[in-house]
């Protein structure tokens, strides 16, 4: 199977893959740096992200004509809800779009097809930061998000009420993903906090403490598992392969 990661290939590898016969696709995960609760890392979004890469370079194996691999993370991102707790890294916005189109310009003058930047951190600055990028690049770049409505409505129904930062729906993500970013023994006694971060934003409500979100959670993490983690880190995956394939116009 063809190596999945890019930073593990060597220049004659990645040489043989540009000159196949499939068109190449990198896949950037993005994530930030931030507080999710008691008992997930600061490093939980980027890890969402990987592991829909990872799910998504197997789904464009089994359903040609492409074949993707992953290009190294970007782990920081705009991260002002998170101020005042520690671990909130936020970098400008401004900054993060530059970064990210020097990223994509680079990649692309090395041959690669398209560049697809996944994206789990939730952040409205940051997710429009994000899609910033996409000005001026056509066909050859897209943004994997689960903001986006069609790939929000396929996520649990956590997901949906916007009361998921580090609730069932991540938790349940890292569990399957990686168990040992989680503190199982605090996850498990955690009451549900039903703050949706979307209503409270709406609202012009715009950081954690403000919400009421006392310990950077909300959501139900208590209720997590590894079944539900599997099963959104599929519909994620879905997303990535969706989005890549509909800039291309291919069949979705």
């Amino acid at each position: 199977m063809t190596e999945k990661f890019l930073a593990r290939h060597t220049t004659a590898t990645l040489r043989g893959l540009l000159d196949g016969k499939k068109p190449l696709v990198a896949l950037i995960p993005i994530g930030s740096t931030e507080p999710h609760g008691p008992h997930l890392g600061l490093g939980t979004d980027v890890v969402i992200s990987a592991a829909a890469c990872v799910r998504a370079t197997e789904l464009f194996a089994k359903k040609g004509p492409l074949t993707a691999v992953i290009a190294p993370a970007v782990s920081y991102g705009v991260t002002e809800c998170a101020q005042g707790f520690a671990g909130a890294v936020s970098v400008p916005a401004a900054v993060l779009t530059s970064y990210l189109s020097a990223i994509c310009d680079g990649l692309l003058a090395q041959g690669i097809r398209h560049v697809c930047l996944v994206n789990n951190h939730l952040e409205p600055a940051h997710d429009a930061a994000v899609r910033a990028v996409l000005a001026g690049r056509g066909n050859k770049a897209s943004v994997a998000c689960p903001l986006t409505k069609k790939w929000a409505k396929t996520l649990d129904a956590e997901f949906k009420s916007g009361a998921c930062h580090a609730g069932l729906y991540e938790t349940s993500i890292m569990m399957a993903a990686a168990p040992e970013m989680v503190d199982d023994a605090i996850r498990s006694v955690l009451s549900p906090v039903p703050i949706s971060l979307s209503k409270k934003l709406d609202a012009g409500i715009p950081t954690f403490t403000a919400m009421g979100m006392d310990l950077a959670y909300s959501g139900d993490p208590a209720a997590a598992s590894i079944e539900e983690g599997e099963r959104m880190i599929q519909r994620l995956a879905e997303m990535v392969v969706g989005e890549v394939r509909e800039a291309l116009g291919l069949a979705t």
